[in-house]
């Protein structure tokens, strides 16, 4: 599919002066430097499908190859702590769009819509003389809010299990581009399924402490093999990218970013392998080498740098903020806090069972507000509604109503502290602030107990409890027990 849409005159290039002074916490900056870019700079965001943070040679991983990202970070920046807010597709996608959290978005249940009423980044930076383009996976909707100017869908081939980036067309843009754009290249890669690699050498696997009891696991083992092989193959698709972007753009004039939506092995989840995600930013003269930075990034704040970059005011209402001081080589807090939401209710998985949290750079809080502890006190008086809110529950079992990490000291989120009193004040912090951001958000839980509500998107699409999914059978006494009063409508959706 290719979708071309014509804009109008464009607002006139500026001069845009970048200072990079101070150090990043890591890695000091050897000297001041002032930078005059004549132009705006185009500005590319690589998103990778489903890979772990864990699984880059330029975040530890020794056995996966990922030549290409590991060139970036030693050409610019690598950040330690980026994070999106759900470890889902769409949601990811939509707030890295909009500057908004998924609650606020609307987007918080994958296969669902962004609020119709929500400015995106094609507006935005179009207002600000950017042509806008997205190259590959959309996974995001209506078209309303993300009008592209120029988009092209991933394209079949016959190499590989996954639709490729559309390298053609995109050769052919930057060829032709007179004037400064935001292009998203959305890679299918590596998201299962994954390559069938026959022989496995289990020593060529990197486990970690949240998987080490799968070391004996062949089906698991033959799975990472296809999915460290699915790696190698987005990581050659990066590679003739940033060889297209050297080719004919002005390097330095580009700002380049490589992300992956969230971590596949912490999907549907909160916890720090599904939300924390890779995000290495060149941009050669402003962006000092081989640098790294710890503070706190999210999603949200993609789009805020974008503007300010483009030399636009960020909305007050957007969640996000610049980090372009950090870009610039200055260690200054962008956020003191991160969140995440996790909404089971969706098509492929339909068990109630919410989930918010918050963290700062050491402390994480997570809140499951249908856990099996709590569940009686989420019940009411229609026992339709009951059975599937114990059903949720039930599911997650072994989860907590609460749950607290030192993630200095347990950076694998293995040792719950929630009820240690030691920690009890660090516990009421976070608590307060997450509540008090949920109520910005918009959200429909709740600090009380006693709110569970089944959600749906109008006419229950794909949503209802009462009926099978592809990952779930619905006993035949439950089926068609519920009614439409019976859910909260998501009307957006």
């Amino acid at each position: 599919m290719i979708k071309i849409r014509f804009t109008g005159s464009l607002i006139g290039s500026v001069i845009f002066i970048v200072t990079s002074c101070g150090q990043t916490h890591k890695n000091p900056l050897t000297k001041e430097s002032t930078v005059q870019v004549a132009e705006k700079p185009n500005l590319i965001f690589y998103l990778s499908d489903d890979q772990d943070v864990y699984d880059y040679g330029c975040y530890g991983n020794e056995k996966v190859k990922t030549p290409a990202v590991d060139q970036l970070a030693s050409e610019g920046i690598l950040f330690s702590n980026a994070f999106t807010g759900q470890a889902i597709c769409a949601p990811s996608r939509s707030q890295l769009l909009t500057g908004k959290y998924p609650l606020k978005n609307g987007c918080f249940a994958n296969h669902t819509r962004t609020r119709p009423n929500i400015v995106s980044i094609t507006k935005y930076m179009r207002d600000l003389g950017y042509e806008v383009i997205r190259a590959g996976k959309s996974h995001i909707a209506p078209e309303r809010v993300y009008d592209w100017d120029v988009a092209w869908d991933n394209i079949e081939k016959s190499t590989g299990p996954r639709k490729y980036v559309p390298t053609d067309s995109i050769e052919a843009y930057f060829k032709k581009t007179k004037k400064p754009f935001f292009m998203l290249i959305a890679s299918a890669y590596p998201h299962a399924e994954y390559y069938d690699v026959p022989e496995v050498n289990p020593e060529d696997i990197q486990l970690f402490p949240f998987n080490k009891v799968q070391s004996n696991n062949q089906k698991f083992l033959k799975s990472k093999a296809g999915y460290y092989r699915s790696i190698a193959e987005d990581n050659a698709q990066l590679t003739t990218v940033l060889d297209l972007v050297d080719t004919y753009l002005d390097k330095e004039n580009t700002l380049f970013i490589y992300s992956a939506d969230h971590g596949v092995s912490g999907k549907f989840t909160v916890k720090d392998v599904g939300l924390k995600v890779p995000f290495v930013a060149r941009w050669p003269k402003v962006i000092a080498p081989n640098t790294t930075t710890e503070q706190l990034i999210h999603y949200t704040d993609v789009l805020p740098t974008f503007i300010k970059i483009a030399g636009g005011e960020v909305p007050e209402d957007m969640d996000g903020k610049s980090f372009l001081p950090l870009l610039k080589g200055e260690n200054v807090e962008i956020n003191p806090y991160v969140y995440g939401v996790r909404t089971n209710q969706n098509i492929l998985k339909s068990e109630v069972f919410p989930s918010r949290m918050i963290r700062d750079k050491r402390f994480k809080y997570i809140r499951n507000f249908n856990a099996v502890e709590v569940v009686e006190k989420n019940l009411g008086n229609n026992p339709n509604i009951n059975v599937f809110i114990r059903r949720g529950a039930l599911a997650f079992k072994e989860e907590p109503f609460e749950e607290l990490y030192d993630l200095e000291n347990d950076p694998y989120e293995l040792h719950n502290l929630a009820t240690d009193t030691y920690y009890a004040v660090i516990k009421d912090r976070l608590t307060e602030d997450m509540f008090k951001w949920m109520q910005d958000q918009g959200d429909f839980l709740s600090e009380e107990t006693g709110t569970m509500p089944l959600i749906t998107p109008p006419g229950n699409r794909g949503f209802k409890l009462d009926q099978d999914t592809p990952r779930r059978t619905i006993p035949d006494s439950l089926k068609n027990t519920l009614n439409k009063e019976d859910y909260l409508i998501i009307e957006h959706w």
